[in-house]
């Protein structure tokens, strides 16, 4: 990996320095900002509102998700570090990307909204990283990050300017298109060396412990991730409560379960570490909406509930049936609840809770976030598949030796 890996990034970097010279430029004063019952404020006023927002969703994209895949017990450097770096790319890639669908032929104002979005679509590929993680070298996931960020910026602008359908937390968008482009990854990427398992896929007290770190971290952090870029006032304020009590509620749920399908009545930390955050992600989709309170705990509720199932059901039959391991069961924290997200966001649609978005549309958003992740998944899957991107052997997955430098022990 020596010369492949740096040219590489080097080559990355450099690209994203010549993007961002020839079509960013610093978001002026140039227009103001209305809201109802205020004085009118500038962008830079404005950008210091959000700050605090966007260091909550920064906080989660870089410990939050970063901390959750150090479960492996010979893997946390890869967790944390190739977190890090993807989040790096992904940021700057991210801005260039949407940038380029939105500013129609302008160049692109970099603004507050511009990096927390930047963040959202970085999102994308951490989650779609937890599928295939410890499976995959730190080329494929440059690559990774390029495609991905890609087909989510399509997405992501069919489903707000095309269909004009409302998801402000992302369930469909950012979530299952995530979820689901890394199965499709994983899927290509199936490695029938590793059906029986792997030494090394198991978790020690303390792995668990730093992984827990990650889901308190993103589990506090989820409102902010919810409402950073809702209208302010009234559905700021509603994203914010609603996500709030979801997750309360999932929690709840997640434990209950959790005690209910594991043998002997125990706590699985498995089940703790995901799917008591499963309620952030399927009231994202309404959680501006006017659902009310208890109709948000119902939605995570139900959340919990689902994605512990899905772990204890779904995951074993995905990796010997469909031949799909999903090493972090991102469809489970995801996948499913972003699925129930984006048919909560329909009910509500119906109970006249919202009138941003029709059923049709936000069918349409989900039906299209989710096919265009398998579609993307696929083709990435096929490219990663090329047997020149340093992957590591079956015998060296899951292990941070592979491409790190371990120390065993303390040297005098």
């Amino acid at each position: 990996m020596r010369f492949s890996f740096p040219l590489m990034a080097l080559g990355l970097e450099v690209a994203m320095i010549v993007l961002f010279g020839l079509f960013a430029e610093y978001e002026t004063d140039h227009g103001m900002i209305y809201q109802p019952n205020t004085t009118q404020i500038t962008e830079s006023e404005r950008f210091f509102q959000l700050y605090p927002l966007f260091q909550d969703v920064h906080v989660m994209i870089f410990v939050g998700f970063g901390f959750l895949m150090t479960f492996l017990k010979k893997y946390g450097f890869s967790g944390v570090g190739i977190n890090l770096f993807v989040a790096a790319l992904g940021l700057q890639w991210g801005i260039i990307i949407q940038g380029i669908l939105h500013s129609h032929g302008e160049k692109i104002q970099i603004g507050i909204k511009n990096i927390i979005n930047a963040d959202f679509s970085t999102a994308t590929v951490l989650i779609s990283f937890g599928a295939v993680l410890g499976k995959t070298s730190p080329i494929q996931m440059l690559i990774m990050t390029i495609l991905e960020i890609a087909a989510f910026a399509g997405n992501e602008y069919l489903v707000g300017e095309i269909f004009q359908a409302t998801d402000i937390g992302a369930s469909m968008t950012i979530h299952a298109f995530g979820a689901y482009f890394g199965l499709a990854v994983a899927g290509i990427l199936y490695r029938s060396g590793l059906r029986k398992g792997h030494r090394n896929e198991e978790s020690t007290y303390n792995s668990d412990l730093f992984a827990m770190i990650g889901t308190i971290f993103l589990w506090i952090f989820w409102p902010s991730f919810n409402s950073a870029i809702a209208e302010p006032g009234d559905e700021q304020n509603r994203a914010i409560v609603n996500t709030y009590f979801s997750l309360a509620a999932c929690v709840l749920t997640a434990f209950a379960f959790s005690s209910l399908v594991t043998h002997g009545g125990k706590l699985n930390m498995v089940h703790i570490q995901n799917a008591t955050l499963a309620g952030g992600v399927a009231v994202g989709t309404c959680a501006d909406m006017d659902i009310s309170p208890y109709v948000a705990m119902i939605i995570g509720s139900i959340a919990g509930v689902v994605s512990v199932l899905g772990y204890k059901l779904l995951t074993p039959c995905f990796a010997t049936k469909l031949r799909i391991h999903d090493t972090c069961g991102v469809h489970n924290l995801h996948g499913l609840p972003g699925v129930i997200g984006g048919l909560a966001s329909i009910v509500a649609i119906v109970m006249g809770k919202s009138k941003k978005s029709t059923i049709a549309m936000q069918a349409a958003a989900l039906g299209s976030s989710i096919g265009t992740a398998i579609v993307g998944g696929i083709l990435t899957g096929l490219i990663l598949k090329i047997p020149f991107w340093e992957q590591p052997s079956d015998q060296n997955c899951y292990d941070d030796s592979v491409y790190w430098e371990v120390k065993v022990g303390r040297s005098k």
